[in-house]
């Protein structure tokens, strides 16, 4: 049996979430998550499928652990059908992810608001660039970037097309792709007909063509015949090797 959790809306603390619930806002909060995994049997799978603007980024946190851990011991799979931003690009590294063709995908440094004197500030910076280490670890672990290279895509406000996600590695496959071409099997070309030329040149060795009325048996046809087919052999040796 499989069960799907939507990543939709804000991500919220449990405790704000009757407030979205009153105003028919999407949210998605810890307790949401928690009540789908708290139902998985052994041999369960669970279907992610996220939405989201992003929100508080230690909830975020919260679901990307609940997530991770719960792929330890069932198949947890990701599917960001619309957009995975902020805390939600978090939580989509949690598991094996697909990516929408149309869907985005973005990463920015934690951000938040303060008031106070220069210290406050100060202090606020410190605690800011301490959050956006923490949450580099994340895309880290799912790209196998640096915690340079995770930086730096925060830093600038990363915006992401499902192509990109994946040559970056924060996603694995992009839903609706096209199947390879399956390649040819080994018994392709082992049989043909002779080809003009080869025909031509077997003629040639005979001396003189036969004609349609003539026997198959004419002199030298039998030993041009099995030239051509040495012949055949020796190019499809080639053609292997």
């Amino acid at each position: 049996m499989r069960h799907r959790i939507d990543i939709r809306g804000s991500i919220i603390p449990n405790d704000y979430k009757w407030f979205y619930d009153w105003f028919g806002e999407d949210s998605t909060c810890p307790r949401d998550v928690r009540k789908v995994l708290d139902n998985i049997q052994p041999g369960d799978g669970v279907d992610v499928y996220i939405n989201s603007p992003g929100g508080v980024i230690d909830v975020g946190s919260e679901i990307y652990t609940e997530l991770r851990k719960a792929s330890e011991t069932c198949d947890v799979k990701i599917y960001i059908t619309g957009e995975a931003c902020s805390a939600a690009s978090v939580i989509a590294c949690a598991a094996y992810s697909s990516m929408a063709p149309t869907a985005l995908m973005m990463v920015h440094c934690v951000s938040s608001g303060i008031r106070g004197n220069h210290s406050d500030m100060e202090h606020m910076a410190e605690v800011l660039r301490t959050a956006d280490r923490a949450l580099c670890t994340a895309y880290m672990a799912k790209a196998n970037m640096t915690e340079q290279e995770a930086l730096e895509m925060m830093e600038h406000e990363t915006w992401l097309t499902a192509s990109q996600a994946k040559e970056a590695g924060l996603v694995d496959e992009i839903m609706f792709e096209e199947a390879q071409e399956l390649p040819m099997t080994a018994s392709a070309g082992l049989f043909k007909l002779p080809t003009k030329e080869q025909m031509d040149r077997a003629r040639a060795m005979m001396g003189e063509a036969p004609e349609p009325e003539q026997e198959l048996t004419a002199p030298g046809y039998s030993d041009a015949i099995r030239r051509i087919r040495e012949y055949d052999m020796l190019s499809l040796s080639a053609h292997r090797e």
